[in-house]
Protein backbone atom coordinates (compact mmCIF):
# COMPACT_ATOMS: atom_id res chain seq x y z
CA UNK A 1 0.00 0.00 0.00
CA UNK A 2 1.43 3.60 -1.24
CA UNK A 3 0.36 6.89 0.39
CA UNK A 4 0.73 9.94 -1.90
CA UNK A 5 2.99 12.80 -0.72
CA UNK A 6 2.38 16.14 -1.78
CA UNK A 7 4.59 19.42 -0.20
CA UNK A 8 2.64 22.37 -1.19
CA UNK A 9 3.11 25.91 -2.49
CA UNK A 10 4.76 25.60 -5.88
CA UNK A 11 3.71 27.40 -8.72
CA UNK A 12 2.15 25.13 -11.40
CA UNK A 13 3.13 25.56 -15.25
CA UNK A 14 3.38 24.25 -18.39
CA UNK A 15 1.60 21.94 -20.68
CA UNK A 16 -0.47 18.63 -19.14
CA UNK A 17 -2.03 16.13 -21.37
CA UNK A 18 -5.51 14.96 -20.60
CA UNK A 19 -5.90 10.91 -21.05
CA UNK A 20 -8.41 8.77 -22.73
CA UNK A 21 -11.89 9.22 -20.62
CA UNK A 22 -12.38 6.54 -17.83
CA UNK A 23 -16.25 6.83 -17.83
CA UNK A 24 -16.15 6.11 -21.91
CA UNK A 25 -13.60 3.00 -20.96
CA UNK A 26 -15.42 1.04 -18.59
CA UNK A 27 -18.15 0.88 -20.96
CA UNK A 28 -16.62 0.41 -23.92
CA UNK A 29 -14.55 -2.37 -22.87
CA UNK A 30 -17.52 -4.42 -21.98
CA UNK A 31 -19.23 -3.50 -25.15
CA UNK A 32 -16.59 -5.79 -27.06
CA UNK A 33 -18.35 -8.78 -25.79
CA UNK A 34 -21.08 -7.93 -28.35
CA UNK A 35 -18.72 -8.49 -31.30
CA UNK A 36 -17.71 -11.54 -33.31
CA UNK A 37 -13.83 -10.31 -34.46
CA UNK A 38 -11.48 -8.44 -32.51
CA UNK A 39 -12.08 -5.08 -31.32
CA UNK A 40 -9.22 -2.78 -30.68
CA UNK A 41 -9.92 0.70 -28.37
CA UNK A 42 -7.48 3.54 -29.08
CA UNK A 43 -6.35 5.69 -25.93
CA UNK A 44 -7.05 3.97 -22.99
CA UNK A 45 -6.33 5.29 -19.51
CA UNK A 46 -3.93 3.53 -17.54
CA UNK A 47 -5.78 3.07 -14.52
CA UNK A 48 -7.00 0.22 -12.23
CA UNK A 49 -10.64 0.11 -13.66
CA UNK A 50 -9.22 -0.76 -17.29
CA UNK A 51 -6.61 -3.43 -16.09
CA UNK A 52 -9.89 -4.96 -13.52
CA UNK A 53 -11.99 -5.15 -16.85
CA UNK A 54 -9.42 -6.97 -18.67
CA UNK A 55 -9.30 -9.46 -15.95
CA UNK A 56 -13.09 -9.91 -16.22
CA UNK A 57 -12.57 -10.31 -19.82
CA UNK A 58 -10.43 -12.59 -19.63
CA UNK A 59 -12.22 -14.72 -17.18
CA UNK A 60 -15.26 -15.11 -19.55
CA UNK A 61 -12.99 -16.72 -22.30
CA UNK A 62 -11.86 -13.69 -24.41
CA UNK A 63 -8.32 -12.79 -25.36
CA UNK A 64 -7.18 -9.31 -24.42
CA UNK A 65 -4.04 -7.84 -25.49
CA UNK A 66 -2.05 -4.04 -25.06
CA UNK A 67 -0.10 -2.10 -27.36
CA UNK A 68 0.67 0.76 -25.18
CA UNK A 69 -2.82 2.28 -24.58
CA UNK A 70 -4.18 0.63 -27.11
CA UNK A 71 -6.93 -2.71 -26.24
CA UNK A 72 -7.33 -5.72 -28.58
CA UNK A 73 -9.53 -7.78 -27.69
CA UNK A 74 -10.84 -10.75 -29.49
CA UNK A 75 -14.27 -11.77 -28.20
CA UNK A 76 -15.10 -14.33 -30.54
CA UNK A 77 -13.99 -17.20 -27.68
CA UNK A 78 -15.91 -16.13 -24.90
CA UNK A 79 -18.62 -18.24 -22.49
CA UNK A 80 -21.54 -16.91 -20.79
CA UNK A 81 -19.70 -17.64 -17.86
CA UNK A 82 -21.10 -16.85 -14.00
CA UNK A 83 -19.39 -13.70 -12.62
CA UNK A 84 -21.02 -13.80 -9.10
CA UNK A 85 -17.82 -11.80 -7.10
CA UNK A 86 -14.15 -11.58 -7.27
CA UNK A 87 -13.11 -8.28 -9.51
CA UNK A 88 -16.71 -7.60 -10.33
CA UNK A 89 -17.62 -6.64 -6.42
CA UNK A 90 -14.27 -3.81 -6.89
CA UNK A 91 -16.08 -1.95 -9.60
CA UNK A 92 -18.97 -0.23 -10.20
CA UNK A 93 -19.06 -0.07 -13.74
CA UNK A 94 -19.29 -4.09 -14.07
CA UNK A 95 -22.49 -3.71 -14.40
CA UNK A 96 -21.96 -2.95 -18.24
CA UNK A 97 -21.47 -6.33 -18.05
CA UNK A 98 -24.81 -7.06 -17.99
CA UNK A 99 -26.11 -5.30 -20.72
CA UNK A 100 -22.99 -6.59 -23.14
CA UNK A 101 -23.66 -10.69 -22.36
CA UNK A 102 -27.05 -9.86 -22.10
CA UNK A 103 -27.37 -9.04 -25.82
CA UNK A 104 -24.63 -11.61 -26.76
CA UNK A 105 -25.53 -14.91 -24.60
CA UNK A 106 -29.35 -13.90 -23.79
CA UNK A 107 -27.75 -14.78 -20.10
CA UNK A 108 -25.74 -13.82 -17.81
CA UNK A 109 -24.51 -14.04 -13.79
CA UNK A 110 -23.28 -10.59 -12.57
CA UNK A 111 -22.46 -9.99 -8.66
CA UNK A 112 -23.98 -6.81 -7.55
CA UNK A 113 -21.46 -4.47 -8.19
CA UNK A 114 -18.46 -2.23 -6.13
CA UNK A 115 -16.94 0.90 -6.85
CA UNK A 116 -16.66 4.11 -4.56
CA UNK A 117 -19.29 4.15 -1.98
CA UNK A 118 -21.46 7.21 -3.21
CA UNK A 119 -24.30 6.53 -0.97
CA UNK A 120 -27.34 4.29 -2.53
CA UNK A 121 -27.05 4.50 -7.05
CA UNK A 122 -29.76 1.65 -7.45
CA UNK A 123 -29.22 -0.20 -11.09
CA UNK A 124 -33.40 -0.17 -10.74
CA UNK A 125 -33.76 1.60 -14.13
CA UNK A 126 -31.08 -0.94 -15.94
CA UNK A 127 -33.37 -3.66 -14.39
CA UNK A 128 -36.33 -2.29 -15.66
CA UNK A 129 -34.94 -2.10 -19.56
CA UNK A 130 -33.91 -5.77 -19.36
CA UNK A 131 -37.46 -6.62 -18.42
CA UNK A 132 -38.99 -4.29 -21.14
CA UNK A 133 -36.64 -6.38 -23.72
CA UNK A 134 -37.96 -9.77 -22.09
CA UNK A 135 -35.22 -10.89 -20.08
CA UNK A 136 -36.48 -12.60 -16.59
CA UNK A 137 -34.41 -10.88 -13.94
CA UNK A 138 -33.88 -12.20 -10.73
CA UNK A 139 -31.27 -11.42 -7.71
CA UNK A 140 -30.09 -14.44 -6.28
CA UNK A 141 -27.65 -14.86 -3.10
CA UNK A 142 -26.35 -11.48 -3.83
CA UNK A 143 -25.99 -11.71 -7.59
CA UNK A 144 -27.77 -10.46 -10.41
CA UNK A 145 -29.48 -13.53 -12.71
CA UNK A 146 -30.74 -12.50 -16.46
CA UNK A 147 -32.04 -14.65 -18.65
CA UNK A 148 -34.08 -14.27 -21.99
CA UNK A 149 -35.30 -16.72 -25.07
CA UNK A 150 -35.09 -13.60 -27.14
CA UNK A 151 -34.41 -10.27 -26.56
CA UNK A 152 -37.17 -8.01 -28.45
CA UNK A 153 -37.24 -3.82 -28.92
CA UNK A 154 -39.56 -2.30 -27.04
CA UNK A 155 -40.23 1.25 -25.86
CA UNK A 156 -38.35 2.22 -22.69
CA UNK A 157 -38.87 5.36 -20.57
CA UNK A 158 -36.58 6.27 -17.95
CA UNK A 159 -38.08 7.43 -15.16
CA UNK A 160 -34.61 8.84 -13.93
CA UNK A 161 -31.84 10.12 -15.98
CA UNK A 162 -28.76 7.51 -15.91
CA UNK A 163 -26.01 7.17 -17.83
CA UNK A 164 -25.42 3.52 -16.91
CA UNK A 165 -28.55 2.24 -17.16
CA UNK A 166 -28.81 4.52 -20.74
CA UNK A 167 -25.52 2.54 -21.80
CA UNK A 168 -26.15 -0.71 -20.30
CA UNK A 169 -30.11 -0.72 -22.18
CA UNK A 170 -27.97 0.46 -25.13
CA UNK A 171 -25.78 -2.55 -25.43
CA UNK A 172 -28.34 -5.52 -24.59
CA UNK A 173 -30.91 -3.87 -27.50
CA UNK A 174 -28.00 -3.73 -30.56
CA UNK A 175 -28.58 -7.48 -30.56
CA UNK A 176 -32.19 -7.52 -30.31
CA UNK A 177 -34.93 -8.32 -32.54
CA UNK A 178 -36.36 -4.92 -34.12
CA UNK A 179 -36.87 -1.37 -32.88
CA UNK A 180 -35.87 -0.27 -29.00
CA UNK A 181 -36.82 3.71 -28.70
CA UNK A 182 -35.07 4.78 -25.05
CA UNK A 183 -36.95 7.48 -23.67
CA UNK A 184 -35.77 10.16 -21.14
CA UNK A 185 -32.15 9.30 -22.29
CA UNK A 186 -28.79 10.65 -20.43
CA UNK A 187 -26.93 12.67 -22.89
CA UNK A 188 -23.38 12.57 -21.83
CA UNK A 189 -20.20 12.46 -24.15
CA UNK A 190 -19.80 8.99 -23.20
CA UNK A 191 -22.95 7.78 -24.31
CA UNK A 192 -22.02 9.35 -28.13
CA UNK A 193 -18.67 7.56 -27.48
CA UNK A 194 -20.00 4.14 -26.69
CA UNK A 195 -22.68 4.52 -29.52
CA UNK A 196 -20.13 5.58 -31.92
CA UNK A 197 -17.95 2.35 -31.42
CA UNK A 198 -21.23 0.42 -31.81
CA UNK A 199 -22.23 2.05 -35.11
CA UNK A 200 -18.65 0.94 -36.24
CA UNK A 201 -19.27 -3.08 -35.12
CA UNK A 202 -22.29 -2.37 -37.40
CA UNK A 203 -25.35 -1.53 -35.04
CA UNK A 204 -28.00 1.06 -35.71
CA UNK A 205 -28.47 3.55 -33.31
CA UNK A 206 -30.09 7.11 -33.72
CA UNK A 207 -30.00 10.02 -31.42
CA UNK A 208 -27.09 9.06 -29.07
CA UNK A 209 -26.70 12.55 -26.94
CA UNK A 210 -30.12 13.46 -27.29
CA UNK A 211 -32.91 12.54 -24.75
CA UNK A 212 -34.47 10.10 -27.18
CA UNK A 213 -32.43 6.86 -28.57
CA UNK A 214 -33.39 4.88 -31.48
CA UNK A 215 -31.78 1.44 -31.97
CA UNK A 216 -32.65 -1.06 -34.92
CA UNK A 217 -31.15 -4.60 -33.76
CA UNK A 218 -29.00 -6.28 -35.75
CA UNK A 219 -28.18 -10.38 -35.82
CA UNK A 220 -24.71 -9.81 -36.40
CA UNK A 221 -22.13 -7.30 -34.99
CA UNK A 222 -17.91 -7.39 -35.99
CA UNK A 223 -15.13 -6.07 -34.56
CA UNK A 224 -13.17 -2.10 -35.49
CA UNK A 225 -10.92 0.38 -34.47
CA UNK A 226 -12.57 3.04 -32.21
CA UNK A 227 -10.49 5.66 -30.57
CA UNK A 228 -11.76 6.81 -27.16
CA UNK A 229 -12.32 10.32 -26.41
CA UNK A 230 -10.69 12.73 -23.86
CA UNK A 231 -11.41 12.54 -20.59
CA UNK A 232 -13.87 15.59 -19.62
CA UNK A 233 -13.53 14.85 -15.66
CA UNK A 234 -9.96 14.24 -15.67
CA UNK A 235 -9.68 17.66 -17.85
CA UNK A 236 -11.83 20.01 -15.10
CA UNK A 237 -9.67 18.32 -12.25
CA UNK A 238 -6.49 20.06 -14.08
CA UNK A 239 -7.93 23.18 -14.96
CA UNK A 240 -8.98 23.59 -11.50
CA UNK A 241 -5.92 22.93 -10.13
CA UNK A 242 -4.47 25.47 -12.46
CA UNK A 243 -6.72 27.65 -11.41
CA UNK A 244 -6.21 27.12 -7.24
CA UNK A 245 -2.12 27.07 -7.70
CA UNK A 246 -1.10 27.89 -11.45
CA UNK A 247 1.03 29.94 -12.55
CA UNK A 248 0.26 29.45 -16.60
CA UNK A 249 -1.47 25.78 -17.83
CA UNK A 250 -1.77 24.45 -20.65
CA UNK A 251 -4.74 21.36 -20.77
CA UNK A 252 -4.09 19.65 -23.91
CA UNK A 253 -6.29 16.11 -25.57
CA UNK A 254 -9.62 18.00 -24.34
CA UNK A 255 -13.10 18.77 -25.87
CA UNK A 256 -14.07 22.47 -25.07
CA UNK A 257 -17.38 21.29 -26.03
CA UNK A 258 -17.86 18.72 -23.18
CA UNK A 259 -16.44 21.32 -20.49
CA UNK A 260 -18.81 24.32 -21.26
CA UNK A 261 -20.29 24.54 -17.55
CA UNK A 262 -16.66 23.94 -15.85
CA UNK A 263 -15.24 26.81 -17.93
CA UNK A 264 -18.40 28.95 -17.31
CA UNK A 265 -17.33 28.64 -13.93
CA UNK A 266 -14.19 29.34 -13.88
CA UNK A 267 -14.70 32.63 -15.38
CA UNK A 268 -17.40 33.76 -13.07
CA UNK A 269 -14.62 32.99 -10.54
CA UNK A 270 -12.82 35.23 -12.10
CA UNK A 271 -10.08 32.90 -13.81
CA UNK A 272 -8.44 33.76 -17.02
CA UNK A 273 -9.67 31.07 -19.53
CA UNK A 274 -8.78 30.85 -23.42
CA UNK A 275 -9.77 27.97 -25.14
CA UNK A 276 -8.15 26.39 -28.35
CA UNK A 277 -9.44 23.86 -30.55
CA UNK A 278 -8.00 21.38 -28.14
CA UNK A 279 -6.40 23.00 -25.62
CA UNK A 280 -7.73 24.94 -23.04
CA UNK A 281 -5.35 27.53 -21.47
CA UNK A 282 -6.00 28.70 -17.44
CA UNK A 283 -4.10 32.04 -16.55
CA UNK A 284 -2.59 32.90 -13.39
CA UNK A 285 -5.50 33.59 -10.86
CA UNK A 286 -5.07 36.54 -7.75
CA UNK A 287 -8.28 37.29 -6.36
CA UNK A 288 -10.79 34.69 -6.61
CA UNK A 289 -14.55 35.44 -6.41
CA UNK A 290 -17.01 33.28 -4.37
CA UNK A 291 -20.19 31.20 -6.30
CA UNK A 292 -22.92 28.91 -5.90
CA UNK A 293 -22.75 25.52 -7.77
CA UNK A 294 -25.47 23.23 -8.33
CA UNK A 295 -24.07 19.59 -9.73
CA UNK A 296 -26.64 18.93 -12.68
CA UNK A 297 -26.71 15.66 -15.65
CA UNK A 298 -25.62 16.77 -18.31
CA UNK A 299 -24.73 19.38 -19.61
CA UNK A 300 -24.84 20.98 -16.06
CA UNK A 301 -22.33 21.22 -13.80
CA UNK A 302 -20.74 17.23 -13.41
CA UNK A 303 -20.95 15.97 -9.64
CA UNK A 304 -17.78 14.40 -10.07
CA UNK A 305 -16.22 17.46 -10.11
CA UNK A 306 -18.03 19.04 -7.54
CA UNK A 307 -15.66 18.11 -4.99
CA UNK A 308 -12.64 19.77 -6.20
CA UNK A 309 -14.17 22.84 -7.25
CA UNK A 310 -14.97 22.92 -3.50
CA UNK A 311 -11.18 23.02 -3.05
CA UNK A 312 -10.81 25.79 -4.92
CA UNK A 313 -13.72 27.52 -3.32
CA UNK A 314 -11.67 27.94 -0.15
CA UNK A 315 -9.12 30.25 -2.08
CA UNK A 316 -12.47 32.30 -3.10
CA UNK A 317 -13.50 35.65 -1.11
CA UNK A 318 -16.85 35.17 0.46
CA UNK A 319 -19.11 32.59 1.43
CA UNK A 320 -20.04 29.86 -1.68
CA UNK A 321 -22.78 27.28 -1.54
CA UNK A 322 -22.32 24.07 -3.24
CA UNK A 323 -25.41 21.52 -3.61
CA UNK A 324 -25.16 18.19 -4.78
CA UNK A 325 -28.43 17.17 -6.41
CA UNK A 326 -26.68 13.80 -8.00
CA UNK A 327 -25.48 11.59 -4.75
CA UNK A 328 -26.14 12.48 -1.66
CA UNK A 329 -23.39 11.33 0.33
CA UNK A 330 -20.45 13.23 -2.13
CA UNK A 331 -19.10 14.96 0.78
CA UNK A 332 -16.66 12.88 2.77
CA UNK A 333 -13.88 15.14 1.57
CA UNK A 334 -15.58 17.95 3.83
CA UNK A 335 -14.15 16.40 7.21
CA UNK A 336 -10.60 15.85 5.26
CA UNK A 337 -10.26 19.46 4.22
CA UNK A 338 -11.66 20.85 8.07
CA UNK A 339 -8.57 18.86 8.58
CA UNK A 340 -6.89 21.56 6.53
CA UNK A 341 -7.66 24.60 8.52
CA UNK A 342 -10.79 25.22 5.66
CA UNK A 343 -14.27 26.58 7.17
CA UNK A 344 -16.71 24.49 5.73
CA UNK A 345 -20.39 23.45 7.11
CA UNK A 346 -22.76 21.01 5.14
CA UNK A 347 -26.34 21.24 5.24
CA UNK A 348 -28.09 18.39 3.66
CA UNK A 349 -27.25 18.50 0.05
CA UNK A 350 -24.97 21.27 0.51
CA UNK A 351 -21.82 22.53 1.54
CA UNK A 352 -21.28 26.44 2.45
CA UNK A 353 -17.69 27.56 2.16
CA UNK A 354 -16.36 30.53 4.05
CA UNK A 355 -13.09 31.95 2.22
CA UNK A 356 -10.25 32.60 1.50
CA UNK A 357 -8.72 30.02 4.31
CA UNK A 358 -5.01 29.14 3.36
CA UNK A 359 -5.11 25.15 4.03
CA UNK A 360 -1.97 23.85 6.10
CA UNK A 361 -0.95 20.07 5.44
CA UNK A 362 -2.38 17.46 7.11
CA UNK A 363 -2.57 13.27 6.85
CA UNK A 364 -5.94 12.99 5.24
CA UNK A 365 -8.10 10.18 3.72
CA UNK A 366 -9.66 9.35 0.46
CA UNK A 367 -13.07 7.91 0.63
CA UNK A 368 -13.93 8.01 -3.13
CA UNK A 369 -12.17 8.44 -6.12
CA UNK A 370 -13.37 12.13 -6.81
CA UNK A 371 -12.61 13.61 -2.98
CA UNK A 372 -9.13 11.95 -3.49
CA UNK A 373 -8.77 14.68 -6.69
CA UNK A 374 -9.92 17.07 -3.85
CA UNK A 375 -7.16 16.26 -1.26
CA UNK A 376 -4.69 16.07 -3.77
CA UNK A 377 -5.59 19.70 -5.30
CA UNK A 378 -5.74 21.00 -0.99
CA UNK A 379 -2.32 19.44 -0.93
CA UNK A 380 -0.44 21.41 -3.58
CA UNK A 381 -2.61 24.45 -2.49
CA UNK A 382 -1.63 24.05 0.93
CA UNK A 383 1.46 25.32 3.61
CA UNK A 384 3.65 22.01 4.29
CA UNK A 385 3.52 18.43 3.56
CA UNK A 386 0.34 16.55 2.90
CA UNK A 387 -0.02 12.78 3.28
CA UNK A 388 -2.66 11.31 1.35
CA UNK A 389 -4.24 7.87 2.00
CA UNK A 390 -6.91 5.87 -0.39
CA UNK A 391 -4.53 5.98 -2.74
CA UNK A 392 -6.58 2.69 -4.83
CA UNK A 393 -9.63 4.92 -5.38
CA UNK A 394 -6.94 7.80 -7.33
CA UNK A 395 -5.63 4.73 -8.97
CA UNK A 396 -9.05 4.21 -10.32
CA UNK A 397 -9.14 7.38 -12.15
CA UNK A 398 -6.03 9.06 -12.75
CA UNK A 399 -3.40 7.82 -14.89
CA UNK A 400 0.01 8.23 -14.12
CA UNK A 401 -0.97 11.69 -12.32
CA UNK A 402 2.48 11.78 -9.93
CA UNK A 403 4.23 12.04 -13.22
CA UNK A 404 1.87 14.46 -14.63
CA UNK A 405 1.95 16.64 -12.10
CA UNK A 406 5.94 16.67 -11.60
CA UNK A 407 5.74 17.60 -15.32
CA UNK A 408 4.34 21.18 -14.18
CA UNK A 409 6.30 21.45 -11.43
CA UNK A 410 5.03 20.05 -8.17
CA UNK A 411 6.42 18.76 -5.53
CA UNK A 412 4.63 15.43 -5.10
CA UNK A 413 5.48 11.37 -4.31
CA UNK A 414 4.32 8.33 -3.25
CA UNK A 415 5.79 6.50 -0.67
CA UNK A 416 5.22 3.24 0.66
CA UNK A 417 3.33 2.61 3.78
CA UNK A 418 5.19 1.06 6.87
CA UNK A 419 2.76 -1.86 8.44
CA UNK A 420 1.81 0.30 11.37
CA UNK A 421 0.44 2.31 9.16
CA UNK A 422 -1.35 0.17 7.18
CA UNK A 423 -2.57 -1.69 10.40
CA UNK A 424 -3.99 2.30 10.97
CA UNK A 425 -5.77 2.74 7.74
CA UNK A 426 -7.54 -0.99 7.97
CA UNK A 427 -9.26 -0.45 11.68
CA UNK A 428 -9.98 3.31 10.72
Amino acid sequence: MDKLMIAGGDKLEGTIKVSGAKNSAVALIPATILAESPVTIEGLPDISDVEMLKGLLEEIGGSVSFDGSNMTVDPSTMISMPLPNGRVKKLRASYYLMGAMLGRFKKAVIGLPGGCHLGPRPIDQHIKGFEALGAKVTNEQGAIYLRADELRGARIYLDVVSVGATINIMLAAVRAKGKTIIENAAKEPEIIDVATLLTNMGAKIKGAGTDVIRIEGVDHLHGCQHTIIPDRIEAGTFMIMAAACGNGVVVDNVIPLHLESVIAKLREMGVPVEIGDEQVYIGRSECLKAVDIKTLVYPGFPTDLQQPMTTLLTRAEGSSVVTDTIYSARFKHIDELRRMNATIKVEGRSAIINGPSPLQGAKVKASDLRAGAALVIAGLMADGVTEVTGLEHIDRGYANLVEKLTGLGATIWREAMTEDEQEQIKSS
